[in-house]
């Protein structure tokens, strides 16, 4: 199924840069792997290297790159948990502005590995809010 038909709700919301990356890498993972989970998987971790997830959608990173420890080791042999999309590898200062927009409560005395999970779990709330869920 082309990548557009199976664009995900979070990235219907991001910038069309965004959605072609999804849409291209999706369809020849596609062409490679076949259609599922592996597809999928391989669409967003190519999202991944340069958006990262804000709320609802996707943003684009100040930087190119890895954005946890499961994006730089990849492949199906080393599984790793991700950060659901946030740049778990910015620095604090930038992890700071995303949760202040995502009005994280009690930010400013979290540590880094605190704030990712909180920024995570704002994402979550906001696109489970934006499916209706």
């Amino acid at each position: 199924m082309p990548g557009r038909e199976v664009l995900p709700s979070t990235l219907r919301r991001s910038p069309e840069k965004a959605q072609r990356t999804w849409e291209k890498t999706h369809d020849s993972a596609v062409e490679t792997y076949g259609e599922g989970e592996r597809a999928h998987r391989t669409a967003f971790a190519a999202v991944k290297h340069e958006f990262e997830k804000v709320g609802d959608h996707w943003e684009p990173k100040g930087r190119k790159g890895p954005s946890d420890k499961q994006a730089a080791g990849g492949g199906p042999a080393r599984r790793a948990p991700t950060a659901g999309g946030v740049d778990a590898n910015a620095n604090k200062e930038h992890l700071m502005e995303v949760a202040r927009k995502l009005d994280v409560r009690g930010r400013s005395s979290m540590t880094k590995p605190e704030l990712v999970r909180a920024i995570q779990k704002a994402n979550d709330r906001q696109t489970a809010r934006a499916r209706g869920d």
